[in-house]
């Protein structure tokens, strides 16, 4: 039993490896869940589109990690599409969140873009009036307020590098017929006040 005993450890190191590895995959490819993003601008927005170009907006969370790379993917197509869109980035704050909330390597990023506005959304206000509940979630709207896109722009949770949204986007901003005008959005739960990014958690429960 003893000369067998190196090859059992072996394999039980194996399997949780193989476990946390695959529990990780699934952590990265599982897209968040929205309720179905509105056909036309709400009529209760606060935020007010563009009458001479389309809008964009991409609702993000100020402390989640995977939104990191949805950011970088907007800087991307913001140089493609330079005074074609009016890019937003509406993060969320939670109620009586304090004055640093938002003071967060992701809001400066989000600012460093050319052509793109950053704001507070107070307590998900207007992600609700979206129905978006994911943070790196985009919208795409037209002139006569009827949406476009909606989705996200990663190919997976954090990974940045080409994908079918960035793709999408920059062929309806560039007059061209998508090949597709909604897409699987991978990120954190945007209306968490708390930690965002769970993957100890599912690694714990797997």
């Amino acid at each position: 039993m003893k000369k067998y005993f190196p090859l059992l450890l072996t394999s039980v190191w194996l399997a949780t490896v193989s476990a946390g590895v695959g529990a990780l995959w699934a952590y990265d490819y599982t897209p968040g869940g929205d309720a179905g993003v509105p056909g036309s601008w709400p009529s209760k927005s606060k935020i007010h589109p563009d009458a001479n170009q389309p809008t964009l907006i991409m609702f993000a969370h100020p402390k989640c990690p995977c939104t990191r790379a949805s950011i970088g993917e907007l800087m991307v197509l913001m140089t493609h599409c330079q005074n074609q869109v009016d890019a937003r980035v509406i993060f969320f704050r939670p109620k009586g969140s304090g004055a640093d909330w938002l003071n967060t390597d992701l809001w400066r990023s989000a600012e460093a873009i050319p052509g793109v506005t950053v704001q507070a959304d107070e307590d998900g206000e207007e992600a609700a009036l979206f129905h978006v509940t994911t943070s790196g979630y985009v919208v795409l709207y037209d002139v006569h307020e009827k949406l476009l896109f909606s989705g996200g722009i990663t190919l997976a949770r954090g990974h940045s590098g080409d994908n079918a949204g960035r793709s999408d986007l920059m062929q309806l901003l560039h007059h061209e017929l998508p090949t597709e005008t909604e897409t699987p959005v991978f990120g954190c739960s945007l209306l968490n006040p708390k930690n965002v990014c769970n993957v100890k958690d599912i690694l714990l429960t797997r």
